[in-house]
């Protein structure tokens, strides 16, 4: 087994799972949207979300540990399912077409995910109810950008922020589901062969990294203004997706 040896797909992935890292060790969701668009100005985004979910399965176990027993249920049960379907289509878009497109998806996503911050209202004051219908479509856009990119984080949110959960049952509902969401695109990443020894290698490298950063984001969150550093981090993310974006439009139709 030996890893990719490039040393600019390092110069790119090390930054990536350090950003992915610190997103689970108490930033929230936002940095990690940066890791695979980051890594996939180096390989494709297919093999960089291969790389990238062993990475995070090991991060889930020790979050599981961190928040068990903390989790909303109802929310879990509705948009569970959903999400299973949005990472089934996710793979279709993956199975049958090529990496220029999935390039121009992943560049997509994260254009709109920096649009919806920079545009979004003002969040509400009182909790909203459960709606099945709101939550199987964003439950399914969670599925589907969780399986091209591991961007999941914003339509999650958009679905259970106007819940208005206490924060330690928000962050552990969040672990649960994307905990589960990762076991299940196993399956279709596996049959797309991201798994082979060289992805493998490449991951278990990476590990230190996702470890250090992890630990690192549990002491900056207490020092760092997270918005500021949110707004730092979705100038980034901007750029990123429109250079992805205009390379997948490059390479499909020019």
């Amino acid at each position: 087994m030996h890893p990719i040896s490039d040393p600019w797909f390092y110069a790119a992935a090390i930054p990536a799972v350090a950003l992915v890292g610190m997103s689970k060790g108490g930033f929230g969701g936002t940095m990690a949207m940066l890791g695979v668009p980051l890594m996939a100005l180096v390989v494709s985004p297919l093999q960089a979300a291969g790389i990238m979910l062993p990475i995070l399965i090991v991060m889930d176990v020790v979050a599981l540990i961190a928040y068990k027993g903390k989790a909303d249920w109802k929310t879990i049960s509705i948009l569970l399912p959903a999400a299973a379907l949005g990472i089934g289509i996710g793979w279709a878009a993956a199975a049958y077409v090529d990496d220029a497109f999935v390039t121009l998806l992943v560049g997509v996503t994260a254009v709109a995910f920096v649009v919806d911050y920079v545009f979004k209202q003002r969040k509400r004051t009182e909790a909203s109810g459960h709606s099945l219908i709101k939550g199987t479509f964003w439950g399914s856009i969670a599925g589907f950008t969780s399986f091209i990119s591991h961007t999941g984080g914003p339509p999650f949110q958009m679905y259970t922020l106007p819940l208005r959960m206490a924060p330690t049952l928000f962050v552990g509902t969040g672990v649960i589901f994307f905990a589960s969401v990762n076991v299940i695109k196993l399956v279709p990443y596996f049959l797309l062969g991201q798994f082979d020894t060289t992805n493998l290698a490449t991951s278990v490298t990476l590990f230190p990294v996702a470890l250090v950063a992890t630990l690192a984001g549990v002491y900056l969150v207490k020092i760092i203004n997270p918005q500021t550093y949110y707004n730092i981090i979705y100038v980034f993310m901007g750029i990123i997706g429109l250079k992805l974006t205009y390379d997948g439009i490059v390479d499909l139709f020019l």
